[in-house]
């Protein structure tokens, strides 16, 4: 399965300027746009995160095109989000899914900077010969997961 992981960037500070009011409504249309997005590229959201997502898909280029899109139609709402995406195992628990995968999605999502969908070395290798390009992001130690893990950034068309 192919995971894919969203947060607002910098969330906790935009939630203090707006307001719980005004944040309570900005979410709410964060998360009808990220469902939007996720299901037109046929994910399946697995939760949402309080400032983000979680998604599986079954083709790790649908995942990358759902993330590049959902970063652009938030920023209409002024909403600055990052994506890491993995694929690997996952185990279903009771709706929910677990394993080292959902954990190295989670850490790649983490580096990930405003505006830029970041992915680990196993989804460029599967998507080779796709439409997609990307920029190498270097080697990273993502933190409880073993070794050095090559990232890369997706190259925005």
């Amino acid at each position: 399965s192919t995971i894919l992981f969203t947060d607002i960037v910098a969330s906790t500070e935009l939630a203090a300027m707006l307001g719980d009011h005004r944040w309570r409504n900005l979410l709410d249309a964060h998360d009808r746009e990220t469902r939007r997005q996720i299901e037109r590229f046929g994910g399946h959201v697995v939760k949402t995160t309080g400032d983000g997502v979680m998604a599986t898909f079954d083709q790790p280029r649908n995942a990358v095109h759902a993330a590049s899109a959902l970063l652009q139609a938030l920023l209409v709402h002024g909403v600055e989000v990052r994506a890491g995406i993995h694929t690997g195992e996952i185990e279903l628990r009771d709706g929910d899914i677990s394993g080292i995968a959902v954990n190295i999605a989670s850490r790649v999502d983490g580096l990930a900077e405003a505006g830029e969908v970041l992915v680990s070395r196993t989804v460029v290798d599967v998507v080779t010969g796709s439409d997609l390009e990307f920029d190498d992001h270097g080697m990273h130690v993502l933190t409880g997961v073993p070794g050095e893990w090559q990232l890369y950034a997706l190259r925005q068309q």
